[in-house]
């Protein structure tokens, strides 16, 4: 298990990032705004780009939270 709680795949050749939660799939990202949504369906509600761009809780896989293709 990583040591973050969340994890961000790197861009997929279709686009998109899937993000995972404690290993668990809650979909593919397109923005820092889907990660956003994806985690306050998760339980972390109120958070918004800048929360999910600034935490500490997020392993961004090949590349960060700039990075979409």
């Amino acid at each position: 298990m990583p040591d973050t709680p969340v994890t961000v795949d790197p861009p997929q050749p279709n686009g998109g990032r899937r993000v995972h939660a404690h290993g668990v799939p809650l979909g593919t990202a397109y923005s820092l705004h889907d990660v956003a949504v994806f985690l306050e369906a998760a339980g972390l509600e109120g958070w918004d780009e800048l929360d999910v761009a600034g935490w500490d809780g997020i392993d961004w896989r090949g590349g960060g939270p700039d990075t979409w293709e």
